[in-house]
């Protein structure tokens, strides 16, 4: 089975939540980026492991969270060594508003994974986008590159849309999957 990594940065807990969604479709672990941008004790040895590293991020004014960037840049050391080569990425974001310019996240987040000589894979999910859709359905925020969630300013972290957290879940286990094809 393939080692998938989600290392994340979550601010009011949304992208937490969306974060355990992803590793449970996944199996794989979880790694927190603190409030103050840091990884816990043992976290690049645990991306190192990894065949399949999960971005993720709230979209803030448009990108990542400050928190994030820094472990972007401090990431620098093993893209030196070329340390992430060939490795599976996948990201996911979360923001209040339906659009919130998650994109633009996403598209940092692949980057990123580039910049690293990883391999980025999409959500593999169509779009639910008939007038029969409903907003509880899977990929109804119609994301090809990563897994969209949206929840208003005003919500909790469980008051989540179930449809999103689905979607991260299946997107876990398409990370898992294919980073278990390149592993063997």
């Amino acid at each position: 089975m393939a080692k998938v990594v989600v290392v994340f940065h979550s601010g009011y807990g949304h992208t937490q939540r969306m974060a355990q969604s992803v590793a449970e479709g996944a199996q794989g672990e979880l790694l927190q980026i603190d409030a103050d941008g840091n990884l816990p004790e043992g976290g690049w040895d645990t991306l190192a492991a990894a065949d399949a590293i999960i971005f993720g991020s709230p979209t803030y004014m448009g990108s990542v969270s400050w928190q994030f960037k820094k472990f972007a840049d401090a990431s620098s050391k093993p893209w030196y060594v070329q340390a992430w080569k060939d490795k599976i990425f996948g990201g996911f974001t979360v923001s209040a508003n339906v659009n919130g310019d998650k994109f633009s996240t996403l598209h940092y987040f692949m980057t990123l994974a580039m910049q690293h000589g990883g391999l980025w894979a999409g959500t593999g999910q169509n779009y639910n986008n008939t007038k029969a859709s409903k907003r509880d359905d899977v990929n109804y925020l119609a994301s090809s590159g990563g897994p969209i969630a949206q929840t208003p300013g005003d919500a909790g972290a469980n008051e989540m849309n179930a449809g999103d957290l689905e979607t991260g879940r299946l997107f876990g286990a398409r990370i898992a999957a294919l980073a278990g094809k390149f592993a063997a």
